[in-house]
């Protein structure tokens, strides 16, 4: 059945919410995404836990340290009350230590938040034997907001809607207490001065505290879940980057993720720089004797050796065909000593695979090419599917050196121009050896061959 078209008004929807609250990630949000959002939460209700223990200490120094202006033999709720709050929220610190504490459990310490700081602005007419008006001039309604605000740190708007919507009907219950506590005195008036002045209460003054909190609270929670999605999306795009890295070199992907402009095919730059090229001896008579699974695993244990040479000198695979390798120096980073260190790498290379086993006693002895020019550094197929790569006739050059290596018996091959740098940089610290001088196709002149000893 043909999925029907989208109308205009579900459209419309869309656009309208990604407007208030930011567009969703693309696609299904990973399970392992999920759950590193949800330990980070499970640490926000840590700190959580520790800001309002602080609080509810910072609530009881400043009561014990105030005047005493109640009646010594008043009922002292106000203590009492500080006191359950503080056992809760030792309790709930606790917890929060110990598991990761559900959305039922954490819905309901946001009530029981919330009804406590009712609970103790509610208690100031009994301490201090004052009608029940006098309570919604307390300052300590304030502490609302703090309530409200502490839920922004788990990152998940439902909390704060919760809060705010527990602290609205805390607050509308306290004002319904007052005047329905005594039916034959209200106590309300519309006189402003009468209202600061009295124990009087002005209902316009009380709906205006009922919208603030229901606007912070929307506010904060609209700013939440923009932040929310932000920060799936953020995750989703580091955790790509981060796969990413496993399919193509890590300096390529940061080169594109900051790069100030999308790649395009094509994008690139011509400077010198030296490639070199590997190639496993008699690969194909090895890979007759194994099953594919062992090649596999072979060529994945040789690839791991070989990468840490090639980092150790600051070079970047850029491709592995097969079993080979094109390797680049001073294309993505910057390399003074670019043909020094592909020179180092392939000694480093031959020393390695000439005295490991891999598999079943398998030697993997590697041969390779080194050239240095000029070549082009950059994005390479259509818009859909692009590699990261060099090319240009002096990559040509590498891979025929390569090859020639069978000619000769050698397992590194360089060309006078990546002696020639090498010795700008490196001094004597390589030995060349003269092999031969050969004419590349493509080219009229003859190029000089070296081996390093």
């Amino acid at each position: 059945m043909a999925k029907p078209p989208e109308t205009v008004s579900t459209a419309s929807t869309r656009s309208l919410s990604s407007f208030v609250f930011g567009p969703p990630p693309e696609g299904n949000v990973p399970d392992r995404i999920r759950d590193a959002v949800e330990q980070q939460q499970n640490q926000s209700e840590i700190l959580v836990g520790w800001i309002q223990l602080t609080l509810v200490v910072t609530l009881g120094s400043l009561y014990l340290l105030a005047p005493k202006t109640a009646a010594m033999d008043a009922i002292q709720t106000v203590p009492m009350a500080l006191g359950l709050y503080l056992l809760f929220t030792i309790s709930r610190l606790a917890a929060s230590y110990r598991i990761a504490l559900p959305d039922w459990v954490l819905m309901g310490s946001i009530i029981m938040d919330v009804g406590l700081l009712m609970t103790l602005i509610w208690s100031f007419h009994i301490q201090y034997e004052q009608p029940a008006s006098f309570y919604l001039k307390a300052p300590t309604m304030l502490y609302v907001f703090i309530f409200i605000a502490l839920r922004a740190l788990r990152f998940d708007p439902r909390y704060i809607l919760m809060a705010g919507g527990a602290a609205i009907i805390g607050w509308m219950a306290l004002v319904a207490y007052v005047v329905l506590s005594d039916p034959s005195d209200p106590m309300i008036t519309r006189n402003y001065v009468e209202y600061l002045t009295s124990n009087s209460i002005l209902i316009g003054a009380e709906v205006d505290k009922v919208i603030s909190i229901a606007l912070v609270t929307f506010v904060l929670a609209v700013a939440i879940l923009r932040g929310k999605r932000m920060m799936s999306r953020a995750a989703m795009d580091q955790m790509s980057a981060r796969d990413l890295s496993r399919f193509v070199p890590q300096d390529v992907v940061e080169h594109i993720t900051h790069a100030e402009e999308s790649i395009k095919p094509g994008d690139g730059e011509s400077k010198v720089a030296t490639v070199l090229f590997t190639d496993i001896e008699g690969f194909s008579t090895i890979s007759e004797g194994l099953t594919p699974q062992q090649l596999v695993s072979t060529l994945n244990d040789y690839f791991g050796v070989a990468y840490e040479v090639v980092q150790r000198h600051g070079g970047t695979i850029s491709q592995y065909q097969g079993d080979a390798m094109l390797i680049t120096f001073n294309t993505v980073q910057t390399d003074e000593q670019h043909a020094a260190n592909a020179i180092r790498t392939a000694r480093d290379l031959r020393e390695e695979f000439s005295s490991q086993t891999f598999g079943d006693g398998i030697y993997m002895k590697t041969r390779c090419g080194i050239n240095t020019g000029e070549m082009t550094v950059g994005a390479v197929g259509s818009k859909e599917r692009l590699i990261f790569t060099v090319h240009g006739d002096e990559v040509n050059v590498a891979a025929r050196l390569e090859q020639l290596n069978k000619d000769h018996g050698t397992y590194i091959m360089v060309t006078s121009q990546t002696r020639d740098a090498a010795q700008e940089t490196a001094g004597d610290e390589f030995t060349y050896r003269h092999v031969c001088e050969v004419v590349v196709r493509g080219r009229s002149t003859p190029t000089e061959v070296f081996t390093v000893d």
